[in-house]
Order: structure tokens, then C-alpha cells, then sequence
């Protein structure tokens, strides 16, 4: 289990590493959206969006890559992975394949590591 658990965890970080380096500094061409969704990618790239997001996905990838403070990552991109698949729902079904899978791993990584999140689930802690 602790192989598959690896597995996971480095194609999970992977492609949030690359991506996120991708928005911090361009080196993968991307073919521009046309509709609402390239209007709403615009926006987010003049106000400086990408770039904060993009850190997320830089320090979540290398957290899950290197396997220290797995939690801490799937926690940052929980949120991340949400507005992903909300945003592939609403504008860009067509898309919503790799979405899935990445938000698959990290729900298989969080029941993996579930010990590191029992104590958000304690009603009362005394």
C-alpha cells in the first residue's frame, strides 16, 4: 500500500508542480480560451491570480513529491481542486476528465492519511 500511496502522491504533485510553475513564469504554451472561461482566465491573469494560485500549486506539488507534510498539501489544494472542478462544470465541461482523476487521488490520499485528519472531526476537544 505504501507503493500506491507514493504513486499517488507524485501524480498528484506532478502536474500542480509543473502547472503552478507554468503560471509563475510561462514556458508551456496555452492555447487561449475563447467564452466565459477565457474571460474569467483574463481577469484572473491581469489582477495577479494566477500567480498567487500558482504558488499554492508549486509549494502542494513539492510538498506531495517530496512526502513531508502530505496533510498540509491536501489540505491547500482541497479548496483548489473544488473551484478546478467547478470551474470545468460550468464553463468548460468538455474538459472535465483530468479534473476528476487529479481530485480522485487526492480523496484516496486524504482516506490514506485520514489519522492526520481525525481531530477536525471531534465535536468538542474536552
Amino acid at each position: 500500500m505504501k507503493i500506491v500511496i507514493a504513486i499517488v502522491r507524485v501524480l498528484l504533485g506532478l502536474p500542480f508542480l509543473v502547472f503552478g510553475a507554468n503560471a509563475i513564469h510561462p514556458f508551456l504554451p496555452m492555447p487561449p480560451m475563447a467564452g466565459d472561461s477565457g474571460t474569467l482566465a483574463a481577469i484572473m491573469m491581469r489582477h495577479g491570480w494566477f500567480l498567487f494560485i500558482g504558488t499554492l500549486y508549486v509549494i502542494a506539488g513539492i510538498l506531495l513529491i517530496v512526502g513531508r507534510y502530505v496533510p498540509i498539501a491536501l489540505v491547500l489544494l482541497g479548496p483548489i481542486l473544488v473551484v478546478i472542478l467547478l470551474f470545468h462544470v460550468t464553463l468548460s465541461p468538455n474538459e472535465l476528465g483530468f479534473p476528476i482523476v487529479l481530485t480522485l487521488f487526492e480523496v484516496f490520499l486524504i482516506y490514506a492519511y485520514w489519522p492526520a485528519f481525525r481531530g477536525i472531526f471531534v465535536a468538542r476537544l474536552a
